[in-house]
Parts: structure tokens; sequence; C-alpha cells
């Protein structure tokens, strides 16, 4: 399986955090976010990931340089990622979507017993890894299901249509790949393509004859990183190291 990390925004909402660094580069303990992401794919067996970059994307790729070897990590730079949204960088890296694909943003760190729990579902065309909590706040990638079976994604959901979120992990399989292929090339030619989230064309798909299927990881450890609160609580869940890793960024 391939994993497609889409890792090519700034982070602007860290600021002053990322006023030199990309988000995907903050330090998590004795490393970064991304490179907590590529030793949980490493732990799990992975062995071809593709690195969408954008923001300082030559730090990205002397972070990819320094990796261990057994493993294939290659940079895919998007150089719209200033004037586009995160469709663009799934455009980017449609190419290489030639077999069973696992997706990834860039601001989501998981536990290794979460990613295999993923790996190991039952194998679905298209499937949204999915959490659920008590209340859901208008930045959550909220979604409303028909038993297990996706209806629809959005951050604008209301709360009535609300059942669960999206934690940032998709995979897919067999016709998944393609039919998740076309509607990318789908909607890049249209006005909205590249001011669009790549979740856009997931819902498209959602609402049209196509299965979209969930997996929920209730109950196991991950994080979504876009704010400084967002990074406390990741250096609390990830690492033992918060506020060397505060002081270090800062200076």
């Amino acid at each position: 399986m391939k994993v497609i990390i889409l890792s090519a925004g700034r982070g602007s909402r860290l600021l002053p955090l990322t006023t030199d660094l990309p988000k995907c580069l903050l330090p998590i303990g004795n490393t970064t976010v991304l490179g907590h992401q590529l030793n949980t794919l490493r732990e799990n067996g992975i062995t071809d990931v593709f690195v969408v970059t954008g923001f300082k994307t030559h730090l990205v790729e002397e972070e990819i340089a320094k990796q261990p070897a057994g493993m294939k990590i290659e940079a895919i730079f998007n150089p719209f990622f200033e004037v586009s949204d995160n469709l663009a960088s799934c455009w980017m890296a449609k190419d290489i979507m030639d077999d069973n694909v696992l997706l990834i943003n860039g601001d989501t760190l998981f536990e290794s017993n979460l990613l295999r729990q993923v790996l190991n579902s039952k194998a679905n065309n298209i499937q949204i890894t999915i959490d659920r909590k008590d209340q859901y706040d208008w930045d959550d990638m909220k979604v409303t299901l028909d038993g297990p079976r996706l209806k629809a994604i959005g951050k604008d959901l209301k709360a009535h249509n609300t059942h669960a979120e999206s934690i940032g992990m998709l995979r897919f399989i067999g016709e998944g790949v393609f039919q998740f292929r076309s509607i990318l090339e789908q909607k890049m030619r249209s006005p909205q393509g590249t001011s669009s989230w790549f979740l856009s064309a997931i819902d498209a798909i959602a609402k049209s004859d196509f299965e979209v299927s969930t997996f929920s990881i209730e109950g196991l450890k991950w994080a979504e990183l876009d704010t400084q609160d967002d990074y406390t609580n990741c250096c609390a869940l990830f690492s033992t190291q918060l506020e060397t890793n505060l002081r270090n960024v800062v200076a």
C-alpha cells in the first residue's frame, strides 16, 4: 500500500511557531510531526511514502533525507500551495494513485495501534476513519452517517446531521482509488478547484451511488494540529518534552 501525506501548508494559525518552519516539522519529542508519522508508518510495515510539500519544501526534503533506510520516501512539490487548498495537493499526487492508497493529513498524529487497526480493517473501496465525541466545534470535519456508510462530510454540517468527525486518514482500495482520481480531476477543472478541500471530492462521491464506508477508532489516541493549544496537546500526548519543544521553536 502506498501512503500519501499532505504536508504542503505552513500552518498560519500556529504563528509564530511556523515563522521559519512548516507545521509538519514542529518538534514532537525527539522527532518532528512528520518524523512521528513516518516512524508510526514504519512500525506498521509501510515502505512506500509520498509527502506533498509546499512551504519551505527544502526543509521537509532535508527531514526526509534523514530518515533511516528501509522506507522509500519521495517528496512531491506543490508549487501552488500559497494560492490553493489541499485538493490541489491531492491532485499533484494523482499519478501515483495506481494502487491501494492511504491518504493522511500532514497535521494528524496517531498511535501505532490506531494505524494498525485501520490497515487491518475490512477492505472497502473508500473508507474514512472517524471518531465520535459529545460535541463538535466549527473547525471539525464533521460527518453524516447512515449506519457505517458516509452520507456527507464537511465543516458546515448542522448539529442534527453530525454523527462523528473525520480524523484525516482515508484508505482507497481497488475501484475506490480510480473513483477518487476521477473526481479529483473533475473538481480541479471546476472554477472552485484550487480553493477546495479534497474532502469535497469525498462528499461528492458519498452523495453518488458509489459507497463510501467509515471505520471508527473510538478510544484510540490521535490528535490534530492547527493551533498552539493543539500543539500543546500533541506534545502532551505524543512526547514528554513539551516545555523543551516550545522553547526551541519560539527561540
